[in-house]
């Protein structure tokens, strides 16, 4: 056989044609992938959040006060909502249920009238430095302005001070050091690539050595098959997060402000809902490459929209409502709230329960595709 025989070329061409014709999933994977990075980062992405929730502490009802809350509104950067005490706007800071705290404070509108240029308070959540920047020059060129339309006509004149100060407290990430948001997140992200993708091959990987047959002839029940091969990607993992841990204190300085047992245990359930979820591919699926593009098809939308590279304030509310439903969301939050917040338990319930709800489902539907590869 010597030379190039296009007859030779289109018979291989067509066996391959057939061969892709059989396996439309993988096809539709790969159409797929590209059309979700274009959405995503077309639409869901947004490096110049706006809408950002914010507290407000008003020390006196006046209409400095409300011309301060309007003018943070008209920004668009700021969505308001009040809190009566200091106790409870720290607990919403904490928790992330906003990311600004601006006090006003008693006396406000008597320190303006008489000139002596009253200071207002700011906290700001700084876990991450790129979301509240922007936000954060925002306030402070409203020193100038947004008191202009009621203030006095001797001070209205005056070319020189602004009526009054912002000082701006960045909180638990003071000095605005990127590795301080980007190391905890790291963590969770670390945990789906390698968690995930090993449980999708696990049972993949079985049916093309031909031991699958074995398996399915043991008297064991599908939830017995799923636990025994996860419970050791379990060990595995938390070899991980030591790991991690380890580097991110020694190296990049991340502080471990509260409960490392309370952390391990909640990584604990974020590993299970990924084992779970891979399980369930590597049932689904027939080759191991079917399986390593359906976890790379869930890995994809979790890394865009789960707050670890652009700010999650910032999406549309469907991008944030997809990025509710994904463990890797709410594991991120964890990470950083109990490393650099010290949050307890109570601080964390809210992104704990959906990642439970999300392993018992996930556990559901990997446990009924391995019944079904049993028929």
């Amino acid at each position: 056989m010597s030379g190039f025989s296009f007859r030779r070329f289109l018979a291989v061409l067509f066996k391959e044609m057939l061969e892709m014709r059989r396996d439309p999933a993988t096809i539709g994977l790969v159409a797929m992938l590209p059309l979700i990075q274009l959405f995503l980062f077309g639409y869901a992405l947004n490096a110049n959040p706006r809408h950002l929730p914010t507290g407000t502490i008003a020390g006196e009802e006046s209409r400095y006060t409300r011309d301060l809350e309007a003018a943070l509104t008209n920004t668009s950067y700021f969505d308001l909502r009040r809190y009566a005490t200091e106790a409870e706007a720290d607990r919403g800071l904490a928790r992330g249920e906003v990311l600004f705290v601006l006090n006003i404070p008693p006396g406000f509108t008597r320190d303006v009238d008489a000139g002596r240029r009253p200071t207002i308070l700011m906290d700001a959540d700084a876990t991450d430095p790129t979301a509240v920047a922007q936000a954060t020059a925002a306030v402070l060129a409203l020193n100038s302005t947004a008191l202009q339309r009621d203030l006095p006509a001797n001070l209205r004149d005056l070319p020189a001070a602004a009526p009054f100060q912002t000082v701006v407290h960045a909180r638990y990430n003071p000095e605005a050091i990127t590795a301080l948001n980007v190391v905890p997140g790291l963590i969770g992200v670390i945990l789906s690539f390698s968690t995930l993708v090993i449980t999708a091959l696990s049972m993949t990987r079985e049916r093309e050595a031909g031991t699958m047959e074995n398996l399915l002839s043991m008297p064991v029940r599908p939830l017995e098959v799923m636990l025994g091969k996860i419970v050791p990607y379990v060990g595995l993992g938390y070899v991980q997060v030591f790991l991690i841990l380890a580097v991110s204190v020694a190296v990049f300085g991340v502080p471990m402000q509260g409960s490392i047992p309370l952390l391990l245990a909640v990584l604990g359930l974020f590993i299970a809902c990924n084992l779970a979820l891979g399980f369930t591919f590597s049932t689904i699926a027939r080759t191991q490459m079917q399986a390593q593009q359906m976890a790379q098809f869930a890995l994809l939308p979790s890394m865009m929209l789960s707050g670890f590279i652009y700010p999650f304030a910032g999406m549309p509310l469907w991008a944030r409502a997809i990025g509710e439903a994904l463990p890797l969301t709410h594991i991120i939050r964890i990470c950083r709230g109990i490393l650099l917040k010290g949050n307890g338990l109570a601080d964390i319930l809210p992104d704990v329960w959906p990642m439970a709800v999300f392993a018992a489902i996930a556990t559901a539907v990997a446990v009924r595709s391995y019944r079904e590869t049993l028929d």
